[in-house]
Formats: structure tokens, C-alpha cells, sequence
């Protein structure tokens, strides 16, 4: 990693979630920026490079499927990494077909994610997206 802090940057509806991800990640020496809605991360890219983004795919104003269009269109290079609560294999199989880095299932394997995320961060530097077979269950 370089001089600076790498940045994630976390979308989830779910207050609890945001912190508790957070915290997890900070204590893992990334630093994180908290988005309780998508639009404000949507204002926040219009600014800011976004290597990668942690999205939850079920959101009430708008889902994590539609903000993967956004990024697409808008940040192509960023990865994207969804968390969700519920079991959605047909949404699985969508985003990562849309191009999203990994998948996972809460409550997820804390490595497991912790090392999506680092892999994300390596995978930046490559032109477009690619899918990978980061998922768990």
C-alpha cells in the first residue's frame, strides 16, 4: 500500500451495519467513508476517485443493482463489493455478470471479506471490471 490510506467507500442503509463494517475495516487499516443513502455516495464520486465501494444490494431508495449501473457508467475502474441479508441467488448471478468483484451473504466470514477487499484494492489498476469468484455464503 502506498503513503496513503486506501479508502472504501461503504453504502448500507442499515446503521448498524455501516459501523459495525466499518469499524471492522478501519481496525484493518483501511479508511472508510459511511453512506446511509446512495445518492449521497453518488455526490461523493462526482468528486472523489472511489477504488472500491462496499454496496448492499437491497436499499430501500435505490437498489445496489441500480447504483453497479451508476458506477459503471460513471467510475468504470472502481470494484464493487455487495453484502446483503437475504439469499438471492438470481441477484448473485446478475451483479457479477454486471461486473461486481465479489458477493457475500451477512452475517459473511470476516477473512474471507477482509481479503476480498484487499484483492479489490490490487485489481484497481486493471482497465473495466471483470468478475471474480470472490462470493460466500
Amino acid at each position: 500500500m502506498s503513503n496513503v490510506e486506501p479508502a472504501v467507500c461503504l453504502v448500507d442503509d442499515d446503521a448498524s451495519v455501516r459501523r459495525s463494517i466499518a469499524r471492522f475495516l478501519e481496525s484493518s487499516g483501511f479508511k472508510v467513508d459511511t453512506f446511509s443513502e446512495p445518492e449521497a455516495f453518488l455526490t461523493h464520486l462526482a468528486t472523489h476517485s472511489v477504488p472500491v465501494a462496499v454496496l448492499d444490494i437491497w436499499m430501500s431508495n435505490m437498489t445496489g443493482m441500480v447504483l453497479l449501473a451508476h458506477l459503471c457508467a460513471r467510475s468504470p475502474k472502481t470494484r464493487v463489493i455487495f453484502i446483503t441479508g437475504r439469499e438471492d441467488h438470481a441477484a448473485e448471478t446478475t451483479v457479477k455478470q454486471a461486473g461486481a468483484f465479489a458477493f457475500f451473504n451477512k452475517p459473511f466470514d470476516n477473512k474471507r471479506f477482509l481479503a476480498s477487499v484487499r484483492d479489490a484494492f490490487t485489481h484497481t489498476s486493471s482497465i473495466g471490471r471483470s468478475p471474480t469468484n470472490g462470493s460466500s455464503k
